[in-house]
């Protein structure tokens, strides 16, 4: 009996010992902060499987995969998506390139039953089991109430947008930036739009407004919606002497944040929490494996950096600092909380 017994123990733990198969699809590591999100994830994978073994609980197998950027590589990561599920992983965590291209991939993991998270970008169609973002609108919030902060009550701004309205991070930014300038009721007029989400877009982008606008004081400010591309604008416009345009952005980069400090353009930068993103998207994957209840969506707060804030902010890998009044805002304190539901 005895040995019935613990041959059956034997198999029940080889059984909870299994290793699930996780792919996770990236898109793409030109672009910093999503380098930093698949550190946070795959650091934070490590940290569970190192306490998966010595609990005996079942650990992770990461299966990755880079789409790359643009068009190419909106249809890599479609392939991509598809191949997971002929090879039915446990779990798909997907950082979308694209919020409708995915739906027709989705919507067969949902047929063949692999529970899917995406991180960052939202897919359009289909069902995903959690979605783990940035507060994208209130980064864009952000950039808007400072700007409106930094010219005269009556002034209208003259603002070129460049935007990226393909995946939904970057539209809740710019919603974001045009209700805080309503909401503090600035005037301004949107004098062109570009499009750049990464750096050979986003310095294509910065010779346009040059050729576009070659007379100073025809710009008065710039947003855009990330680094990727923002950077190499501000680098084109520093190298033509256009230091009377300011420029608000998001991601927080360390080489935007330079620029803060060394007054190159840049003036506020909201910052997301990158590796944050990666390790919540993996934390929620590994709790939905295990049959435990996730939250359908999880938002995690950017930070704004200014020179008033800037020995606040705690970059990319840093935890989320505590709440604080923001210097520019009299009754105002920026929102510190991770929000589930």
């Amino acid at each position: 009996m005895k040995l019935v017994f613990a041959i059956l123990l034997f198999v029940l733990n080889s059984y909870a010992k299994k290793q699930f198969n996780v792919g996770v699809l990236y898109w793409s590591m030109n672009i910093e902060g999503q380098v930093a999100m698949r550190h946070g994830l795959e650091s934070q994978a490590a940290l569970l499987n190192k306490s998966a073994k010595s609990s005996g609980a079942s650990t992770i197998k990461i299966i990755p995969l880079v789409a790359g950027d643009g068009e190419e590589g909106i249809k890599n990561q479609v392939q991509q998506f598809e191949t997971l599920v002929t090879q039915r992983v446990d779990l798909i965590i997907v950082q979308p390139t694209d919020n409708a291209a995915l739906s027709g991939a989705l919507k067969k993991a949902n047929k063949a039953k692999i529970p899917v998270i995406a991180y960052d970008q939202y897919i359009i169609g289909g069902k995903l089991d959690s979605f783990i973002t940035s507060n994208n609108y209130q980064a864009g919030h952000m950039a808007g109430e400072y700007l409106a902060k930094k010219f005269k009550s009556g002034r209208k701004i003259k603002l070129v947008l460049v935007q990226y309205p393909k995946v939904s991070s970057t539209i809740d930014r710019v919603d974001g930036l045009f209700d805080a300038l309503k909401k503090h009721k600035r005037s301004y007029e949107i004098i062109t739009t570009y499009e750049a989400v990464e750096p050979k877009a986003g310095r294509e982008v910065g010779q346009k407004i040059l050729n576009s606008f070659p007379k100073k004081g025809s710009i008065d400010a710039i947003f855009t919606i990330n680094d990727g591309g923002g950077l190499s604008v501000v680098e084109e416009l520093v190298k033509a002497g256009r230091r009377e345009i300011i420029h608000a952005t998001v991601d927080g980069d360390p080489n935007s944040i330079e620029n803060i400090k060394a007054g190159n353009l840049t003036v506020i930068n909201s910052a997301q929490f990158c590796a944050e993103l990666g390790r919540q998207a993996i934390i929620q994957g590994y709790d939905l494996l295990n049959k435990k209840e996730i939250p359908r969506k999880v938002l995690i707060p950017t930070f704004p950096v200014t020179k008033e804030t800037l020995d606040r902010y705690t970059g990319w890998k840093g935890k989320i600092p505590k709440p604080f009044r923001k210097p520019w805002l009299e009754n105002e304190s920026w929102n510190n909380q991770i929000e589930k539901n």
